[in-house]
């Protein structure tokens, strides 16, 4: 049995609770059919950078059934029925990257990260709130399609050692924010769309602590 989802309408009124296989099913048949998705779930998204504000991109492995090959963020993952946004970024980063993982309030963070040892632990903190996050996707077959998110959008601070265990991904890539820049300006076709909103929108979180 895989896990269950809350779906939402695009007025964001929850409808139903499918398990997840049902859930996409559906979509790609709705998608198929209309060209556009009606539904959408809850979901987390988290640039993870080390405290010299070097960014951690994850190389999705060519396997996967979305967006094969290109370069994502950090860790992306399904809020489960029940559970929160920051449960949910918590522990895909303790499935995903092999670590410990702390959210705090935007009004503890700066100080957080300086006296904590983030070789031990990661610290957290929400940065958006987006109920209608639209999320371009690549099938293995090259079409594209949008499929929309409710999302919470996370960045973190860690410079311990990570140990990835997602088998369907093939790595950790590290840039600084201008390399990144430079690299999506210049090819653009290898970054995931989610990418490429995260790192204009919310570029002034990326830095080193200071």
């Amino acid at each position: 049995m895989s896990e269950k989802l809350e779906i939402y309408d695009l007025d964001n009124t929850l409808r139903a609770i499918e398990e997840r296989d049902k859930f996409y099913s559906e979509i790609k048949k709705e998608f198929k059919k209309t060209g556009k998705i009606t539904k959408k779930v809850k979901s987390i998204r988290l640039f993870l950078l080390n405290s010299k504000g070097r960014i951690y991109l994850q190389k999705r492995s060519n396997i996967k059934n979305e967006n094969p090959g290109l370069y994502d963020k950090t860790i992306g993952g399904h809020v489960s029925a029940g559970d929160t946004f920051d449960m949910t970024v918590i522990r895909e980063c303790a499935e995903e990257l092999g670590f410990p993982a702390a959210v705090v309030p935007k009004e503890d963070f700066a100080k957080t990260v300086k006296t904590i040892d983030l070789n031990i632990v990661g610290v957290f903190r929400k940065v958006d709130y987006v109920d209608n996050f639209l999320s371009v996707r690549i099938d293995k077959e090259g079409n594209k399609f949008t499929q929309p998110f409710i999302s919470q959008m996370y960045i973190g601070y860690y410079d311990g050692s990570i140990k990835f265990v997602d088998g369907e991904s093939s790595g950790i890539e590290v840039f600084s924010l201008d390399e990144l820049r430079a690299e999506i300006k210049n090819n653009p076709s290898k970054f995931t769309g989610d990418v490429t909103f995260m790192i204009k929108t919310y570029n002034t979180f990326l830095k080193p602590i200071i």
